[in-house]
């Protein structure tokens, strides 16, 4: 299951949690991340351990700002807090599983 992460939950949801966490921004107009919106879904159902989570740009300008996000989509992988991995555009299923399981 992937959650809807906002500005102001982000400290909380993301930057406080234990282990990894996996986000994905992306904007509803953004046609990539209509693309790759699925595949992280299917993700989020077979990586057990890995919380995933959503920030829609539009609706959250602050921590947007805050990570640079320039282009969308844009994956982060978080550990205990800590960015450790990125990775942005439309990529295929396995790459962005092999990033996320070398992280955990």
């Amino acid at each position: 299951m992937i959650k809807e992460i906002m500005d102001s939950s982000f400290l909380e949801e993301v930057e406080k949690q234990e282990g990894v966490v996996v986000v994905e921004f992306w904007a509803a107009w953004c046609g990539p991340c209509k693309m790759l919106a699925p595949v992280v879904e299917e993700l989020s159902n077979e990586i057990p351990g890995v919380k995933f989570g959503k920030v829609n740009v539009d609706n959250n300008p602050q921590i947007s700002q805050n990570f640079r996000i320039a282009s969308i989509p844009t994956i982060m992988v978080f550990k205990d807090g800590n960015v450790i991995d990125t990775m942005v555009g439309f990529r295929p299923k396995a790459e962005l599983e092999n990033m996320i399981k070398k992280r955990i």
